[in-house]
């Protein structure tokens, strides 16, 4: 199968960029991004050592460890959220897995959010089966866990979680009747290879996600990856395109990396099949476009946010 996906992912760009933008069209209406707000509830002290994080304690960088944020809080920005065109909520929070003394308060994150009318959204890291049964009860509707990369590339960026482990989880979740959002980091030193397998790791689970976000790195200083080159623009595009053909009824979410993009790579990534962006100035302790920037671009498109669904 991975073959496929690496003929795929080197057609000539023109042919690969119209076979994702016919197989978009064939299940999404292609003027229409879905909109979704990431808030991190808790912010640093993470024990992984992620080499692309910030919020890692073990890799070099400086921030500092936050607490759980308060409910209330947490609602208060869903509100924010919403009336700002948000149609879903993602909240995330920095920890190898979630302590039995936090999901009380998560789980009432979660019971709020949903009676706003939004699609609720959590990454907490790992869970075990008590933790899955108590999100569903709540009404959680998407639990976001990326497995990054290649299992190839894996060991090069993370060592304190396997990539098994990553997959343990997306399966507990499924298993559990959330649906699964899982993607991916690209620009981290990887091959076009690595690329295509990690794509090709998430088609070929069980049932794809639901939502595939794919984040182009943001270069955090004090990590080992700061002074990573670049990625080409046209990887990215490559990445968005096959993503949408081997994942043909998932939201695909041009998420982290696009306040280094340009008008025109944004509105090409839409082109190859990318229908989902977070929204705000903020992704957890990255920088991401401001709404009026975010409008701009729409009214420069002709893209509209999506309605919500719940």
């Amino acid at each position: 199968m991975q073959q496929k996906a690496s003929i795929i992912y080197n057609l000539p760009l023109m042919d690969l960029l119209y076979r994702a933008q016919t197989t978009h069209r064939a299940h999404f209406d292609p003027n229409r991004i879905q909109c979704a707000k990431l808030l991190s509830i808790k912010t640093g002290g993470c024990p992984e050592d992620c080499a692309y994080c910030s919020q890692s304690a073990r890799n070099g960088a400086q921030l500092s460890a936050s607490k759980l944020l308060e409910v209330e809080k947490v609602l208060a920005e869903a509100r924010k959220a919403k009336e700002a065109g948000a149609t879903r909520y993602c909240m995330g929070a920095a920890w190898r897995s979630p302590k039995e003394r936090d999901m009380p308060a998560v789980i009432a994150m979660v019971e709020g959010v949903k009676a706003m009318g939004l699609e609720t959204c959590m990454t907490l890291g790992m869970l075990d089966d008590r933790q899955v049964v108590q999100l569903k009860a709540a009404g959680l509707d998407y639990y976001n866990h990326n497995i990054d990369t290649s299992e190839r590339f894996y060991p090069s960026i993370i060592t304190t979680r396997s990539f098994a482990e990553r997959l343990d989880t997306i399966d507990r979740v499924r298993s559990a009747g959330i649906n699964v959002c899982s993607g991916g980091i690209i620009g981290m030193g990887e091959t076009a290879e690595d690329r295509i397998a990690m794509i090709q790791t998430l088609a070929d689970l069980p049932e794809p996600p639901k939502s595939i976000p794919i984040n182009m790195l943001m270069r955090m200083a004090g990590t080992p990856l700061a002074d990573v080159a670049p990625l080409d623009p046209i990887e990215m595009l490559r990445t968005i395109a096959t993503t949408r053909i081997l994942a043909p009824r998932s939201y695909v979410r041009l998420s982290a990396g696009r306040s280094e993009m340009s008008d025109e790579l944004q509105a090409m990534c839409f082109f190859a099949g990318a229908n989902s962006i977070f929204i705000g100035d903020t992704l957890l302790t990255a920088d991401n476009p401001d709404a009026s920037k975010d409008a701009q671009l729409f009214a420069k498109l002709g893209l509209m946010a999506e309605e919500p669904r719940v």
